[in-house]
């Protein structure tokens, strides 16, 4: 990724356009923007790249107006759009594979660049459990550690609740102007005045299931670590805390009793090796070494795009039935493309 730098906006809208057309995930929009070198002349080439691989129909690029008018709304309603790029978003955010190269947010921009801690848990939480996220999420705040959670029922309210005093982030499944769960509603509003609230999704979106995975790998992606306070063996905390892994931070969890069924997951989290944790004081010791890691780009870089040769269009028809022979539900690494249909990389 390019050095950190403020966009103009109309780049900013160049980058919204991009990652809000058809089939641009994170992941394709970074190769996009090493190959283009802009989101401007990504748009231009993308109706060809889709040609080039074998689209019968025009792939839909997201509209100049329709990104002005979410633009505008977020605006309205007192937030920003920021760009990956950009000095005030989340430094740890930007390093793992696939960042989300623009999100919305309404608060204080400078909680994004302090030292966070993300805590999750079951939203059917147990009261203990809930003093317990209240006494550990209220010491980190007091030393100055911002709390990043999902703002959901249960452990993610208890450990906003306790933050907000000294700094706390809520990520959003849905458009940052959407409250959900309604019962939070009020909470919501209150960390829009004292924290920061971000979202992924466009303006107004109704958060959806597809888009709670994605959240999370904001909260655990945006942190130094993940307390996992409550989990049953299927929670989506631990989803969290699988891509927490996967991003190499640091797992803590909450032993419990093997008689709680919302205790499993925990438990074998800290079997799996996780940093048992009973206090805040805990999590702070572990902190000391995890501040002075370096941050570092992902061991699968981001932009691996040059300036490749373009093969000719007679040689495109002839090779993409070879590689659509190749391709099926289960996915298959492009080295490998190569190999079995012996052909050069281009």
């Amino acid at each position: 990724m390019d050095e950190k730098r403020e966009l103009t906006a109309e780049e900013r809208l160049a980058w919204l356009r991009l990652i809000r057309s058809e089939n641009v995930g994170p992941i394709t929009f970074f190769q996009l923007l090493a190959r283009f070198r802009t989101a401007a002349n990504a748009l231009e080439a993308l109706p060809e790249l889709a040609r080039k691989g074998g689209r019968k129909k025009p792939i839909r690029i997201c509209p100049l107006a329709e990104a002005k008018r979410e633009a505008e709304a977020i605006s309205s309603f007192g937030g920003r759009l920021l760009a990956a790029c950009e000095p005030d978003y989340p430094p740890a955010l930007r390093m793992i594979a696939d960042p989300p190269p623009v999100i919305s947010i309404k608060g204080h921009a400078q909680l994004l660049n302090r030292d966070i801690m993300a805590i999750v848990g079951a939203r059917n939480s147990s009261a203990v459990a809930i003093r317990i996220t209240q006494e550990i999420a209220g010491g980190l705040s007091r030393e100055k550690i911002v709390i990043a959670s999902g703002l959901a029922r249960g452990i993610d309210t208890a450990a906003h609740q306790a933050s907000l005093d000294g700094g706390t982030i809520a990520v959003v499944g849905g458009g940052i102007d959407y409250p959900y769960p309604r019962e939070n509603k009020g909470l919501q509003e209150q960390i829009y005045e004292q924290g920061c609230v971000i979202a992924e999704q466009p303006f107004a979106t109704v958060p959806q299931a597809r888009h709670f995975p994605r959240r999370n790998r904001i909260i655990s992606g945006m942190a130094l670590g993940v307390l996992v306070v409550e989990a049953s063996p299927k929670s989506g905390s631990l989803i969290t805390a699988r891509m927490a892994l996967e991003q190499g931070r640091e797992i803590f969890a909450v032993p419990g009793s093997p008689m709680d069924p919302r205790a499993r997951g925990t438990n074998n989290l800290i079997r799996s090796g996780a940093t048992l944790t009973e206090t805040a004081d805990d999590i702070l010791d572990a902190l000391q070494s995890i501040r002075t890691r370096p941050l570092k780009e992902p061991d699968q870089p981001l932009l691996p795009f040059g300036e490749p040769l373009q093969p000719e269009e007679r040689e495109l028809d002839r090779v993409r039935p070879d590689v659509i022979e190749f391709l099926s539900p289960t996915p298959i690494a492009i080295d490998d493309l190569i190999r079995l249909t012996n052909q050069p990389p281009a």
